[in-house]
């Protein structure tokens, strides 16, 4: 919880009027669509970094210059196996940690 203005705010009933209640179909979507566009976030970030361009990100992995923008812009989510070779593609490192 949050104060804001003076007033507690309950995020968890913000998310469930906005997207569904937890467990829900509208839920789950509204989580995917969420999940697609933090993933193109990374990727474009990355790539920006890199200083390198969308259509010379998608030379390096056989794709084209569309697609790599419909990643970034979070309206196609990549293959895993996609990812990988996006990240590779910007000289990323890719590692996982368990949360404890």
């Amino acid at each position: 919880m949050q104060i804001n203005n003076h007033q507690i705010v309950d995020y968890d009933a913000v998310l469930d009027a906005k997207f569904g209640a937890e467990g829900t179909s509208e839920r789950a979507e509204a989580e995917e669509k969420a999940y697609a566009f933090y993933t193109g976030q990374i990727i474009g970030d990355a790539r920006k970094k890199a200083k390198i361009t969308q259509a010379e990100l998608a030379r390096r992995i056989g794709s084209d210059r569309s697609y790599i923008s419909r990643v970034e812009s979070g309206q196609t989510e990549p293959k895993v196996s996609t990812f990988y070779r996006i990240m590779n593609a910007l000289g990323c490192k890719i590692e996982f940690s368990k949360i404890l």
